[in-house]
């Protein structure tokens, strides 16, 4: 599937080896990383970086402090996981600073997106806006994070199964004039999670072709949500069971895993081809079980049923939440083939 349109990154690299001597380009560069991704590429990068900051925590006021306190820069390059890219696409906003981001792994399309998912009293918000110049994908490092984190890369794409649902009901309920409704872009939305489809057996592997499946698929759902200015296509319902966890628990969760799980259990309540895509889940081997991420039966139970308070009370986007209740009943049918902590 061809990329035209616009996708957020200025330029790419893909390939083994991409990183290598990657530092002799920046100037005087900040890294913004974790432990593990961090020794994994330091001696990779054939220069020092003036500074490294290790992500400690997504607070705005703790990634306030920590972007004051380090020192000037030409770039920031950030290595690792969401988090670490978070990070330093805020840094980089902040700072105006160039941004290169260099993914170790592919359980979410952050490194692809131009805002942070900063957090204010453990509450998502999605702040300044970044494009990575160049975005590094090699593909051994990538493969160097456990399988099922770069399988769980899949989470935001599979979302588009529940999102563009959504959209649709939210535009037969006259719900949505903040974005309105592009039959065009949902058609195109549900090419991408075509592409998944085809992948299935090479992003289960894990092969240089299901990873950059994973990173096309990002980049293609940029070229839908950027011009319209929004991501319905792919943010619905699924990521608001995710957010009323991670505010329930004060936990981070593995990205595609938490959305997976709001997959399985809004596309039921959408009543929207259901055992298809947990078929597909299934087949690419997304961890989307309770038990995965050590969530138990009670906690989630309180979430869902807590659910529409919660979308209401932040005037979230119009989704089936809204217009279907989510009953004890329903809610102890849909927990029935679930495993939980």
């Amino acid at each position: 599937m061809e990329i035209t349109g616009q996708t957020n990154v200025l330029s790419q690299r893909f390939g083994s080896g991409s990183i290598d001597g990657l530092g002799r380009e920046l100037g005087q560069f900040v890294v913004t990383s974790m432990e593990i991704p961090w020794r994994l590429v330091r001696d990779r990068l054939g220069a020092k970086p003036a500074a490294v900051l290790m992500v400690d925590s997504l607070e705005l006021d703790v990634v306030e402090r920590q972007i004051a306190a380090a020192p000037p820069c030409d770039t920031v390059l950030a290595v690792g996981g969401g988090q670490a890219i978070d990070l330093g696409k805020y840094m980089a906003f902040k700072r105006g600073c160039r941004l290169v981001t260099v993914p170790t792994i592919v359980s979410v399309d952050a490194f692809v997106t131009p805002k942070a998912a900063v957090r204010r009293n453990h509450r998502v918000e999605y702040l300044g806006g970044a494009s990575p110049d160049p975005l590094v994908i090699d593909y051994d490092l990538i493969r160097t994070a456990p399988r099922q984190l770069n399988i769980a890369g899949v989470g935001d794409l599979l979302s588009i199964h529940t999102g563009t649902f959504d959209w649709e009901l939210a535009h037969r309920a006259g719900r949505d004039a903040a974005e309105p409704f592009s039959a065009d872009d949902v058609r195109r939305a549900r090419d991408i999670l075509r592409l998944v489809e085809e992948h299935a057996d090479d992003i289960r592997q894990v092969t240089d072709a299901g990873l950059q499946a994973i990173v096309d698929g990002y980049l293609l759902i940029n070229t839908v949500c950027l011009p319209a200015g929004h991501y319905r296509t792919e943010e619905g319902s699924e990521h608001y069971l995710f957010y009323e966890l991670e505010e329930r628990t004060g936990r981070a969760f593995i990205h595609g895993q938490i959305v997976g799980l709001g997959v399985y259990l809004l596309s039921r309540l959408q009543e929207n081809r259901h055992a298809e895509v947990v078929s597909l889940m299934d087949r690419l081997g997304l961890e989307y079980q309770p038990a995965d991420m050590q969530i138990d039966h009670d906690t989630l139970v309180a979430s869902l049923t807590n659910l529409r308070s919660y979308v209401e009370s932040r005037g979230l986007w119009y989704t089936v939440i809204n217009e279907r209740p989510i009953t004890a009943t329903w809610i102890d049918d849909a927990l029935r083939g679930l495993r939980f902590a």
